[in-house]
């Protein structure tokens, strides 16, 4: 398994243990200009989730995988928040700035799989 998809792998469980729902996960391997070669894209349902989410994540990589990420955006109002890794970027979103912003379809020609939601 690649180092990407092993961060990604560790990036949705961290997810999934907070209860972040509707996780995308875009390929953007193969488009010239794209800011990383990887994107997950979820929500939580508020504000708390969604910053409990982006401090699991960082918390998370930072015991299994000795990484930190190299760039934060959004904890101020937490309405979307992005963990970046260089090579994996996270979005987490309240869901009507995920549905207003809709970041997943910036990106309709890169293989996109849905991760199903843990109830």
């Amino acid at each position: 398994m690649s180092k990407i998809k092993e961060l990604t792998a560790d990036i949705i469980e961290a997810i999934q243990d907070k209860k972040g729902k509707k996780i995308s996960v875009i390929d953007l391997s193969g488009i010239d200009g794209a800011p990383a070669p990887e994107f997950i894209v979820c929500q939580g349902n508020s504000t708390s989730q969604v910053s409990a989410i982006a401090d699991n994540i960082i918390e998370e990589l930072s015991k299994r995988r000795k990484v930190k990420p190299e760039h934060t955006d959004g904890y101020r109002n937490s309405q979307w928040i992005i963990v970046d890794y260089g090579s994996v970027m996270v979005h987490i979103f309240l869901p009507e700035t995920r549905e207003f912003y809709r970041l997943e379809e910036l990106w309709t020609d890169a293989p996109t799989r849905e991760i199903e939601d843990l109830d």
